[in-house]
C-alpha cells in the first residue's frame, strides 16, 4: 500500500491521526533514505588498524599503530583514520559484524546480499534488489559499479540480468576517463539520432512479437537505459566529473579513493539509487605496517571523511547511506610475517546517514578483537536495515527461476539502535 493508498485508508475507516502515524511508522515500504553509496574494501580490512584498535593489548595483538581519540567520547580508531576521527560524530561503527566464512569469494557473497554462500542458487546483489523493488530515477541507471561490476556477487543473481549493475567502464581517477556508451557517436546529431531510435523502436516491436524471453527482455531494458541515458543532458553531466572544482577534486583527494568517492556523490545527487565503488586490496597478510598505513589506509581516511562531510554540507546526507564494509576482519594476534591473516567471526562495518544515527557505537568486540562481546550482527541483519531504510519491504518474497519464491532478507533483523 502506497502513501497516499494509506492515507485514504485511514480517512475512510476513522483512524486517529497518531494511529495514522504509527501504522506509517509501521509500513516497511516508507524509505527514509533515497540513494545508497556502499564502499567495498576487497580482501579483508583489519578492524584492529582501522575502528577497533586495541590499545591496552600486547603488542602483538594491538598491531604496528597507536589508538587516536575521536569525536565521540570513548570511541578511539586506528591513528592512521585521523580525518574519519574529526567526522565520527556523524556516523555509526558497528564493531560486531560476524559469520562463519574465512574464504575470500564466500565472505564477499555474503556482505553483498545478505545470505551465507549456497551451492544451489546465485543470490541477487543489494543493488539488484533494489533496481528491481524502486525502479529507475532521472534516466539515469539505478544501480551503477563504480569502476566496473567488482565480482560476480554484485550482479543480478537468480534476477533478470536487467536489474543488474551499469559499470562505468573506466577509472574516474584515470588522466582520460570516459564512461563508456553516454556520448552520440561522432558525426550523428540529436535529431539523426532520434530518427534512428524511432525506427529501431518499430523494428524491435515486431521481433518482441515474436520472440519472448529472459535475456530478450534484459536485452530491451539495456537499450531503453541506453537511450536514455545518451538523451538526457543531466545524465550525461551526472558522469563528467571535471564539472567539479578544482578545491573539491583536492578536498577527496587527487587519487583513486577520492575520484570514485567523488563520483559517487555525484551520481547520487543526480538520482542513481544505488552506487557500489570499490577501493584497495586489503588482503594484508604482512607486512600490514606498510600495505595499511602507507597508501591505502591514508587514501581511504581521507576520501571517506570528505565524502561524508561534503554530502553533510549539501544537505544529501540524511537521505544518502553510506555504508563501508568488507568480507571479513583479521586475525587478532599478527603473525610471523608481521601481518594478519583471515578472520571472520569479528569486524567491524561503517554506516552514515539515510537515516542511521550520528555519533554512535553498536555492539563490541572482546578484548583481543577474537569475538564479539556484545550485540552481534550478521550480514543479514546489515541487508535487513539498508533494505528497511531504502523503502524496500524485507517481508516480501522474490520469485527465483521455476517459480521458487525466496525471502529478500532470510533470519535478518532490523538493527534498531542505529536508527535515529
Amino acid at each position: 500500500m502506497n502513501r497516499r493508498s494509506f492515507i485514504q485508508a485511514g480517512t475512510i475507516g476513522g483512524l486517529t491521526l497518531p494511529q495514522l502515524l504509527q501504522g506509517e511508522a509501521l509500513n516497511p515500504t516508507v524509505a527514509k533514505a533515497k540513494s545508497l553509496i556502499h564502499v567495498y574494501l576487497p580482501g579483508g580490512m583489519a578492524h584492529q588498524e582501522s575502528w577497533d584498535p586495541k590499545p591496552f593489548s600486547p603488542l602483538e595483538y594491538r598491531g604496528p599503530f597507536s589508538a587516536i581519540n575521536t569525536k565521540v567520547d570513548g570511541l578511539q580508531f586506528g591513528e592512521v583514520m585521523k580525518d574519519m576521527a574529526n567526522v565520527a560524530d556523524k556516523i555509526t561503527v558497528i564493531h560486531s559484524m560476524t559469520h562463519g566464512e574465512a574464504a575470500h569469494d564466500r565472505g564477499t557473497q555474503n556482505m553483498f546480499t545478505g545470505y551465507k554462500p549456497s551451492p544451489a542458487i546465485k543470490y541477487p546483489s543489494f543493488g539488484t534488489v533494489v533496481t528491481h523493488e524502486l525502479g529507475t530515477r532521472e534516466a539515469l541507471p539505478p544501480y551503477i559499479c563504480i569502476p566496473k561490476l567488482p565480482n560476480p556477487h554484485a550482479g543480478s543473481g537468480y534476477l533478470s540480468p536487467a536489474y543488474g549493475p551499469f559499470g562505468l567502464g573506466s577509472d574516474p581517477a584515470s588522466e582520460n576517463f570516459k564512461v563508456r556508451d553516454i556520448a552520440l557517436p561522432d558525426g550523428i546529431t540529436e535529431n539523426r539520432f532520434l530518427k534512428r531510435r524511432s525506427l529501431l523502436d518499430m523494428i524491435d516491436a515486431g521481433f518482441n512479437a515474436a520472440e519472448s524471453s529472459k535475456q530478450l527482455d534484459a536485452m530491451n531494458s539495456f537499450y531503453q537505459d541506453a537511450y536514455s541515458m545518451i538523451a538526457s543532458k543531466k545524465a550525461r553531466e551526472a558522469f563528467d566529473i571535471n564539472r567539479e572544482s578544482g578545491k573539491s577534486k583536492r578536498q577527496y583527494g587527487e587519487n583513486t579513493a577520492g575520484m570514485r568517492m567523488l563520483m559517487a556523490r555525484r551520481l547520487v545527487e543526480a538520482g542513481v539509487r544505488l552506487v557500489t565503488l570499490t577501493y584497495g586490496g586489503w588482503d594484508h597478510h604482512r607486512d600490514i605496517d606498510k600495505s595499511f598505513g602507507d597508501k591505502n589506509g591514508p587514501e581511504l581516511d581521507r576520501a571517506l571523511a570528505a565524502l561524508i562531510t561534503d554530502l553533510d554540507e549539501r544537505g544529501l546526507l540524511d537521505e544518502t547511506l553510506v555504508m563501508v564494509t568488507s568480507e571479513f576482519g583479521r586475525t587478532p594476534k599478527i603473525n610471523t610475517n608481521a601481518g594478519r591473516d583471515h578472520w571472520p567471526r569479528v569486524f567491524s562495518a561503517v554506516l552514515a546517514g539515510g537515516g542511521i544515527k550520528r555519533g554512535y557505537v553498536h555492539g563490541a568486540s572482546d578484548a583481543f578483537a577474537t569475538q564479539p562481546e556484545e550485540k552481534p550482527t550478521s550480514p543479514a541483519d546489515i541487508a535487513a536495515t539498508v533494505y528497511t531504510q531504502l523503502g524496500v519491504d524485507i517481508h516480501k518474497k522474490l520469485m527465483a527461476s521455476g517459480g521458487r519464491p525466496i525471502d529478500i532478507v532470510y533470519n535478518g533483523k532490523i538493527i534498531t539502535d542505529i536508527i535515529a
